[in-house]
C-alpha cells in the first residue's frame, strides 16, 4: 500500500514504524510541518498495559524507551500542611522530545520516509493518490474540520484553565500540590520525566484566573511559539515554596481551555482520524501521546489483519472507540472534579487524598486496597473517628468498610448506608399494595439494607401513573402498609421509607413492560400538570392546575403523610423528581405559568415547598424527611447542575434532612449521559456545596462503588436498585464478600447457615513451597521513587 501521514508526533510516527515492519513492501511517507527537534511540552506518561502492548509490538522501540524511563509508583497529594501518600500505582514516565527521537530513527532505520518542515499536500489530493491517508494533525485538526460533515465533531471547552510548564526540580513521584491562594484554589499536576525535569502542570478555575489577573497578561497577543512570560512570573512567585529556587520552563506556553474532541466517525472513505484529532481525554487521567500510541497500533494491527484498508477502518473503529469512549468517561469525571475542586477543601487531608484518588471512578476502594492497603486502612480508621465527631455514628462503632458504618438522620440510626432504591413495580390494584410488594420489600429488608423504600405511594387514585401503581388513599391501603411495616420491623433490622409523589401529566399510562409512558387505550383519567404541555404527542395534554386544586392536591399529600406515619414508616421522601406533578412544577421544561407558581426557579418552587411544609408539620418531628430532586433535565433550557444546587438549598432551608439525588426523565427530548454512577456529580455537588446528607442513585451496583463514593464524601448513602432485584441479599452477599461480620448486616436467624460463600466447583489446595529463598521478597505495597543516578 501507498499511505501518507499527515503529522510527525508520536502517533504518526509509532503507527509508520509498525506499519513498516509488518511489511517493508508498503510506501509510507509522513509529513510534519515543524522541524524534527521541535517539540511542545514536556514529559509523556504511560501506564504499564500500554507498555505492555508496545513491547509485544516492537520489542526494539520498547527497550529503547525503557532506557530513558522515570519509574515510580507512589502520589503524594499535598494538601493543608499534609503530604499524604497512596503507592503501588506504576508510572513510567520520558522526555517527549526524547521519545520523538526513537521514533524518528526507528522510522529512518525502517525506510519510512519523512518531510519535515514541510505541509502535506492538500487531503482530497493525497485520498486520491494513496491508498490510506491518516491524518494526525492534532486537536485542531484541519482534516478533521475539512470532513466535518462525516466526522461530525464536538467540541467541548470547560471553565478550568491550565498552562504546561516544566521544571528542573526532579519530583521523585506524581505530585498533585493543592494552593489556597488569595484568589482562589490552584492546583499543580507535576511528574518526573527524567533526571533534569518535571513536567509542571498549572491549573484553576477560570474565575480564580480573572481574580488573579492572568486574563491580563494572556490577553495581549503572542507570536507562534511564544510563551506567556508575565503569567510564569506570576506562576513563578505563587509556587515559590513549591520550586525552592528551582527553574521554571515554557515551551509554547499560554493559557489554554481543555477541548474534549468527539467524533461521531473517524473515517471518510480512505481517510482515517488518530489522536488528538479523533479524541482528546483530560491530562489528569493519562497522556494523549499513550492514546495517540494505543490508536497506532490498533490500526497498524488491522490494516495487517483484514483483506481491505475498508474493512481495517471499520475494525480499527470498532476496536478502539468503545476503550476511547470509556476512557473519556473517567477523564470527564476527572476532569470536572478538577472543575470544582474548590468544594473539597474543607475536606480534612486524608478524605481529601481518597477523593483525588478515586475522581475518574476507575480508581476505587477495592483498587486501591489492592495497591496500597496501608494507605486504605489508614483512610478507614480516619473515616470512622471521622463520622463520630460529626454526630452521625455512634462511638464505638469501629473501623469497618465504610458502606458498613450506620448513620443518623434525625431520631433515625440506619445501620449502614445501603438504600434498597424506589422502584414502581406496577403489581397493585386499585392503589392496594398486596403480598407481592410484601414479598419484595421484605425480602430486601431481610437482604441486609439499611433502609429500605417503597415505590413512589400515589397520593389519590388521578394521583397514579399508571393502574397497577400503589397509593395510599384509601383505609385499606393504610392496612396493607401497616401489615408491610410490621413484618420488617418485627423480622429485620432495617428502616422502612415512605415515598409520596403525584404522576402529573405522567399519569393514565400503561405498565411498564406494555409500554413505559404510552397512555392507555382505554379507562383512562384526566392529567394534570402546571401547564397544559404533555409529556409527548402521543400523550394527554393536561389540565392546568388553578389554586384552588394546588390546595386540593396539598391536602391529598398531608392525609397520605398522616396514614404512613400511622402505619409505622421511618422516614418519608417527597418524589419531586421525573417529571411528575412536583417536579413538573420546578421545571421550566414543564412549567410556563405566568402567576406566583411559575417564572423563575423560586416560583417553580413554591407548591412543592408548600407540600413539604404542610407535611412537615404533621410528619413527626423525631422522623426524617429527604426529597428527591432531578438535578438536570439533560436538555438545553432545563434545570441544571446549578440549579439543583439552589433547589436542595431551597429544600434544606424547610427542614429536609436528605436530598435524594436522581436526574431527568422530565422529558422525552433528554440526552443523559449514561455511565456508571452517572448521576454520583450531582450528588457530590449538592452535599458538597449545600452541606446537606445527600443519597447518590443510579447505576450503583457494586459495593465497591458504594464504599468509594461513601469514602470520598460524595454521598452519604447510595440507593442500589436494579443489583436489588438481581440479588435480594445484595447487602449481606456483599458483607460476605469483604469478610464483614457485625450489627450492620445481621444475617436473619434462620439464613445464618447460609452466611458464607458456598464452595464452587474444584478448587486448588494450597501449594506447596517451592522457592528456597525467596527471590522478590514478601508482598508489600510498592513504594518505589524516582530517584536518577548520577
Amino acid at each position: 500500500m501507498r499511505i501518507a501521514v499527515i503529522g510527525g508526533g508520536p502517533g504518526g510516527l509509532y503507527f509508520a514504524a509498525l506499519t513498516k515492519a509488518l511489511d517493508a513492501t508498503h510506501q509510507i511517507s509522513v509529513w510534519e510541518r515543524n522541524a524534527a527537534d521541535d517539540t511542545f511540552g514536556f514529559g509523556v506518561v504511560f501506564s504499564d498495559e500500554t507498555l505492555g502492548g508496545i513491547e509485544h509490538a516492537d520489542p526494539g522501540i520498547f527497550a529503547a524507551m525503557q532506557a530513558e524511563f522515570a519509574r515510580w509508583d507512589d502520589i503524594d497529594v499535598h494538601f493543608r500542611g499534609q503530604v499524604i501518600t497512596s503507592g503501588g500505582h506504576g508510572f513510567a514516565a520520558m522526555s517527549r522530545r526524547r521519545l520523538l527521537e526513537l521514533l524518528q530513527q526507528r522510522c529512518a532505520q525502517l525506510g519510512v520516509t519523512v518531510h519535515f518542515r514541510t505541509e502535506a499536500p492538500p487531503v482530497d489530493e493525497l485520498a486520491a493518490s494513496y491508498d490510506l491517508v491518516l491524518a494526525c494533525d492534532g486537536v485542531n485538526s484541519a482534516v478533521r474540520s475539512k470532513y466535518a460533515d462525516t466526522f461530525r465533531p464536538q467540541i467541548e471547552t470547560r471553565r478550568c484553565k491550565y498552562m504546561w510548564l516544566g521544571t528542573d526540580l526532579v519530583f521523585d513521584a506524581f505530585k498533585f500540590f493543592v494552593a489556597e491562594t488569595p484568589y482562589g484554589v490552584m492546583q499543580i499536576h507535576g511528574y518526573p520525566f527524567d533526571a533534569t525535569g518535571s513536567t509542571f502542570i498549572v491549573e484553576m478555575h477560570e474565575d480564580v484566573w480573572r481574580r488573579a489577573g492572568f486574563d491580563v497578561f494572556s490577553a495581549r497577543g503572542f507570536g507562534p511559539g511564544e510563551s506567556d512570560g508575565d503569567s510564569i512570573a506570576k506562576v513563578r512567585e505563587l509556587f515559590a515554596d513549591i520550586l525552592g529556587g528551582h527553574e521554571v520552563h515554557a515551551n509554547n506556553s499560554k493559557w489554554v481551555s481543555f477541548a474534549t474532541v468527539r467524533c461521531e466517525s473517524w473515517r471518510h472513505d480512505n481517510v482515517v482520524v488518530l489522536g488528538d484529532a479523533a479524541h482528546t481525554a483530560h491530562f489528569s487521567i493519562g497522556s494523549g501521546t499513550k492514546l495517540a500510541m494505543e490508536d497506532a497500533l490498533s490500526l497498524a494491527a488491522c490494516l495487517h489483519e483484514e483483506p481491505t484498508v475498508n474493512a481495517a477502518l471499520g475494525a480499527y473503529e470498532a476496536e478502539r472507540k468503545a476503550v476511547v469512549l470509556s476512557t473519556q468517561r473517567a477523564a470527564q469525571a476527572s476532569l470536572e472534579w478538577f472543575e470544582n475542586l474548590g468544594q473539597y477543601v474543607h475536606q480534612e487531608p486524608m478524605q481529601f487524598a481518597f477523593n483525588i484518588m478515586t475522581r475518574s471512578r476507575r480508581v476505587t476502594y477495592d483498587n486501591l486496597r489492592l495497591r496500597d492497603p496501608e494507605f486504605v486502612a489508614a483512610v478507614d480508621e480516619w473515616f470512622a473517628d471521622h463520622e463520630v465527631r460529626r454526630g452521625v455514628t455512634a462511638p464505638g462503632s469501629g473501623v469497618r468498610p465504610p458502606m458498613f458504618q450506620p448513620f443518623r438522620l434525625r431520631g433515625l440510626e440506619l445501620k449502614n448506608r445501603v438504600v434498597c432504591s424506589p422502584m414502581d413495580m406496577y403489581s397493585a390494584v386499585d392503589g392496594l399494595p398486596n403480598d407481592f410488594h410484601l414479598t419484595h420489600l421484605g425480602s430486601k429488608a431481610l437482604g441486609g439494607a439499611g433502609l429500605v423504600m417503597t415505590e413512589m405511594v400515589c397520593v389519590s387514585s388521578p394521583g397514579r401513573i399508571s393502574p397497577g401503581c400503589t397509593g395510599l388513599y384509601e383505609p385499606e391501603h393504610e392496612a396493607a402498609y401497616t401489615r408491610i411495616v410490621d413484618f420488617v420491623h418485627s423480622h429485620t433490622t432495617a428502616a422502612i421509607g415512605l415515598q409520596l409523589g403525584h404522576s402529573g401529566r405522567k399519569g393514565s399510562t400503561k405498565l411498564m413492560w406494555e409500554g413505559i409512558d404510552e397512555p392507555l387505550p382505554e379507562g383512562n383519567w384526566e392529567v394534570v400538570g402546571p401547564s397544559p404541555l404533555p409529556y409527548a404527542a402521543r400523550n394527554q395534554v393536561p389540565r392546568e392546575l388553578t389554586v384552588a386544586d394546588l390546595g386540593e392536591i396539598r391536602d391529598q399529600f398531608v392525609a397520605s403523610a398522616q396514614m404512613g406515619s400511622r402505619a409505622g414508616f421511618d422516614l418519608l421522601e417527597l418524589h419531586c423528581a421525573h417529571g411528575y406533578l412536583l417536579s413538573s412544577f420546578i421545571s421550566p421544561v414543564t412549567n410556563n405559568r405566568t402567576d406566583a407558581y411559575g417564572g423563575d426557579l423560586a416560583g417553580g418552587l413554591r407548591f412543592p415547598l408548600e407540600v413539604f411544609d404542610a407535611i412537615r408539620d404533621v410528619w413527626p418531628a423525631e422522623k426524617p424527611m429527604s426529597v428527591r430532586i432531578s438535578a438536570t433535565d439533560w436538555v438545553d433550557g432545563g434545570i441544571d447542575a446549578e440549579d439543583s444546587v439552589g433547589i436542595a438549598d431551597a429544600f434544606a432551608a424547610h427542614g429536609a434532612d436528605a436530598i435524594d439525588v436522581s436526574t431527568g426523565q422530565v422529558t422525552p427530548e433528554e440526552r443523559p449521559a449514561y455511565g456508571r454512577s452517572y448521576q454520583t456529580p450531582f450528588a457530590d455537588r449538592i452535599r458538597n456545596q449545600v452541606g446537606i446528607a445527600t443519597i447518590a442513585v443510579g447505576a450503583i451496583s457494586s459495593y465497591d462503588d458504594v464504599n468509594s463514593l461513601i469514602l470520598a464524601g460524595r454521598a452519604d448513602l447510595c440507593a442500589v436498585g436494579r443489583a436489588h432485584l438481581y440479588d435480594p441479599l445484595w447487602t449481606l452477599h456483599a458483607a460476605a464478600e469483604q469478610g464483614y461480620v457485625g450489627p450492620a448486616a445481621e444475617w436473619p436467624d434462620p439464613f445464618k447457615a447460609g452466611s458464607r460463600r458456598p464452595q464452587a466447583g474444584r478448587t486448588d489446595g494450597p501449594r506447596p513451597r517451592l522457592e528456597l529463598v525467596r527471590t522478590g521478597g514478601r508482598a508489600g505495597t510498592r513504594h518505589q521513587r524516582w530517584r536518577p543516578i548520577g
